[in-house]
């Protein structure tokens, strides 16, 4: 159903809804019949009338006109159409109208990546440059092993040797000072050493250049402080590392800033979580590093991206799930939303300030380093003495002789203590988790303003951290027990009707305590419930409610105030409204959202599954399988604890022989076995099975494997291998077929057999490809094909059944829709994506 009929706002100034040169005239005569014959040979009828309704009366979905769009595209005689005129004109008569009378095209941005100055594109690396990267990147790997061995070798012989429990936990706070401060200091050092100052400029990956650039990234990627965001320590280290950063400001988003010189922040601003700020991106093979400039009091809103090249003025703000393309500026005072962002006349800073000086921020800063230097790294210490030395001293747990590898003693002692330590942990967190955030709870008011970094911010930090386990969110995910799990954590679940797939398996809040879910409503995966509202200055928990008989996408960051109602589908990647009319009975699609029909014909083929009878079997048949699921998740977690364990007990037996070398030996196998080891997992779980084409019901067996298949093996190791040359032969490993000297920042792919990767493409840094989509009861897969020299920006989300053509770019942040076909070397921006013309903000390396 479609509701009621809401006004839909304009793209913005950057992505024009049509871009056919010749639509400056109206269109051909005879357009109109032009478009119902090839609308009719899609849907496979005789005749379509002028005035039926895509989706109502024709009982098309958004995969049939995607392709109807497509082949629009390849008729030269005809104007481009793009998916958002097929939702804003939803008959051949209005769509025709509105082509007749197409919105002037806005003017091109002040610099765009292609316009900006500076030395034309570097030579290109060839195999012996891509050798010679992949050999250093190995080397630092090693180096940084045997440095990590090294210090920690020594540190703990110290610590090992104090005299009493007070003698040896002074030492441990004082090793842990000491380390920390080094590997703090490293990646500054590193910089300053490597680097020196950032400056715009390009330069090729696998060159000398992007060997120092790599280095430089992986230590500030790894660096403890990364876990200080949001924090006054963090933008000190910012600083530290050539940031200009003002007095005053908050920095919640755990993605740490990469070229640092280039990038500015004023007094008193506020960068919320799950923002993506690096100041550079990759384009066609070559690394381009370009400004980032944050005014004065000006608010950067959840899951936003920054690209290049882009500006917030003094007072400005950007809305949640929002971007801004190279070249674009949001000027003193105005707010914009959306992706590529345009003017809006929202307020995305409802909190008022409250008093939070430096003495405040510092005293803050002082504690957190005193907690992690006298309880974390003493703790840390303490188990790791536990588990290390009845190991060294001989002894075992079952007293059968000494431990050693050549005996079979030291392996089951390990397997004992793996086993209680790995399963007793789940079920001590499952406790934390649902008593101690309830506590703490009880003294932070929901409604009421904070100040940060004051008491009530530390125990609202402590809930945050407690009660978003995501272990155990996707242990739980995809199955009967999540709603169970997220009710015991503190959600309101309303009147809960169970699917079996209610939720997921990431579900992240600010709290839970003020998270409602109403009645109904499916959560595909990715939701973040922005249920902390924050200034620079301070913060406030706001009642955040989704209503019922919805259905969520993915990657949807949904605010407090959102203001859709009852029976909603809420498409990935949306920006939920907080303002305007209450929405119910409808879809909403796009950053800035507009309404689509709730439901289509396809998606309701399944839907006499969902009730009677019936319903109770399959459920209890899916929740059989998924207890399966379930228990194989954690077996291969405990195994792969086992065999770290096992590796470096036997390491650390053999240390009173070998000494540091050993240990150094251990850290450097580490890596390559965890790679191998969940190859190995993810193979045997798609032996049989493997993913492919679906169109079923969630009730559907085959439904059930591809969950087994999202669950057991993991897909978060693989990040580590970001930007270098050996990614893309694990991913060759998984059954992605890629091409060669491809190079991925940060790609995630959910179906790896499905995807193929053309030679010589870019893939940025939060980019990710999934080859499919829920939408109720109905699953919905298929293939999707990236072809050569293609560059997705950061951020950008390709979804199922798609096929970019060759040298095509897709902008930052951009959200390709399902069954969308790309042509070669065209350029599209926007959520959801649309061609755009050169010279605006989608072309070159405005990614």
């Amino acid at each position: 159903m479609t509701g009621q009929q809401l006004e839909v706002r304009d793209t913005g100034p950057s992505v024009t809804t049509h871009h056919h040169t010749g639509l400056a005239c109206p269109p051909a005569p005879g357009m109109e019949e032009t478009l119902a014959r090839v609308l009719a040979d899609v849907v496979h009828v005789d005749e379509v009338p002028l005035d039926s309704h895509f989706f109502h009366d024709l009982g098309a979905d958004s995969l049939v006109m995607a392709h109807f769009c497509a082949r629009i595209r390849k008729r030269p005689d005809l104007p481009s159409v793009s998916m958002r005129d097929i939702y804003r004109h939803p008959t051949i008569g209005a769509l025709t109208a509105a082509l007749a009378d197409p919105a002037a095209p806005a003017p091109a941005p002040e610099a765009t990546a292609a316009e900006r100055p500076g030395p034309s594109a570097p030579a290109p690396t060839g195999r012996p440059h891509r050798v010679l990267c992949g050999a250093v990147q190995l080397l630092g790997y090693l180096g940084y092993a045997l440095l990590l061995a090294f210090v920690s070798a020594r540190g703990y012989d110290w610590i090992s040797a104090g005299t009493g429990l007070l003698d040896s936990y002074l030492r441990s706070v004082a090793f842990g000072a000491v380390l920390l401060a080094v590997l703090c200091a490293l990646p500054v050092i590193a910089k300053w050493l490597l680097v020196g100052r950032w400056t715009p400029r390009r330069f090729r990956v696998w060159s000398l250049a992007y060997v120092r650039f790599w280095l430089v990234k992986a230590l500030l990627r790894t660096s403890p402080l990364a876990l200080f965001a949001g924090s006054p320590l963090y933008p000190l280290y910012l600083r530290a590392l050539g940031a200009r950063i003002g007095r005053g400001v908050t920095f919640l988003s755990r993605t740490v800033p990469v070229c640092t010189d280039l990038l500015t922040i004023g007094d008193g601003t506020i960068v919320r979580k799950d923002s993506l700020i690096s100041c550079y991106h990759a384009h066609d093979g070559v690394i381009e590093t370009g400004p980032v400039t944050l005014g004065r009091d000006a608010v950067v809103s959840e899951a936003t991206v920054l690209d290049i090249d882009s500006r917030l003025g003094d007072g400005s703000q950007l809305g949640h799930a929002s971007s801004l393309h190279t070249g674009q500026t949001v000027p003193d005072g105005e707010h914009w939303h959306g992706s590529p962002a345009q003017p809006a006349d929202v307020d995305f800073q409802p909190v008022p300030p409250a008093r939070c000086g430096t003495v405040r921020r510092a005293v803050n800063g002082v504690l957190l380093l005193l907690t992690a230097q006298l309880v974390y790294v003493p703790l840390a210490v303490g188990l790791l003495d536990a588990l290390l030395s009845p190991i060294l001293e001989g002894s075992t747990v079952l007293s059968r002789g000494r431990a050693t590898p050549a005996g079979w003693v030291l392996y089951v002692d390990v397997l004992v203590i793996t086993a209680v330590t790995f399963f007793g942990a789940v079920l001590a967190a499952l406790a934390v988790v649902g008593t101690v955030p309830r506590l703490l709870s009880r003294c932070v008011t929901p409604g009421r303003t904070y100040p940060l970094y004051g008491l009530h911010h530390a125990l609202h930090r402590a809930t945050l951290l407690i009660s978003n386990r995501t272990s155990l969110t996707r242990l739980f995910g995809d199955s009967t027990c999540i709603v169970h799990y997220l009710r015991w954590i503190g959600y309101d679940l309303c009147r809960i009707e169970q699917t079996g797939s209610n939720f997921g398996t990431r579900v992240k809040h600010e709290t839970p305590f003020t998270s409602v879910i109403g009645t109904g409503t499916m959560v595909a995966d990715g939701l973040s419930m922005m249920n902390g509202e924050y200034s620079s200055t301070s913060f406030r928990l706001s009642r955040t409610a989704i209503g019922a008989h919805n259905f969520l996408g993915n990657r949807i960051a949904y605010p407090p105030g959102g203001r859709t109602g009852a029976n909603c589908l809420l498409a990935t990647k949306v920006m939920i409204p907080v303002d305007g009319p209450l929405r119910h009975d409808v879809g909403l699609l796009g950053s800035p959202s507009f309404e689509i029909p709730r439901s289509v014909a396809r998606d309701a083929t399944f839907d006499e599954l969902k009730e009677g009878d019936g319903l109770r079997r399959r459920l209890a048949a899916k929740n059989r399988h998924n207890a399966v699921t379930m228990a194989c998740h954690l077996f291969s977690g405990w195994l792969f604890f086992f065999c770290v364990t096992v590796l470096f007990a036997c390491a650390a037996s053999l240390y009173p022989q070998w000494g540091t070398l050993v240990i150094a030996l251990a850290n450097a196998v580490l890596l390559p076995f965890t790679l191998l080891y969940f190859v190995a997992v993810e193979r045997a779980v798609t032996a049989r099975r493997r993913p492919g084409p679906l169109f079923c019901s969630i009730y559907d067996r085959r439904f059930w494997h591809r969950e087994r298949y999202w669950k057991v093996p993991s897909e978060t190791y693989i990040q580590v291998l970001n930007g270098t040359p050996f990614k893309p032969v694990v991913w060759r490993l998984l059954g992605v077929r890629v091409g060669a000297r491809v190079f991925d920042d940060g790609c995630s792919l959910t179906e790896r057999p499905m995807v193929a990767i053309g030679d010589d493409c870019t893939l940025n840094s939060g980019s990710a490809v999934q080859c499919h989509s829920q939408e109720d009861g109905t699953f919905k897969s298929d293939r999707s094909a990236i072809g050569a020299g293609c560059t997705l920006g950061v951020g950008a989300f390709v979804h199922y059944g798609v096929t970019v053509g060759d040298g095509a770019v897709l902008a930052a942040d951009v959200f390709l829709m399902k069954g969308e076909t790309v042509p070669e070397h065209t350029r599209w921006a926007g959520n959801p994506a649309l061609p755009v013309p050169d010279g605006t903000h989608g072309s070159g390396g405005g990614l």
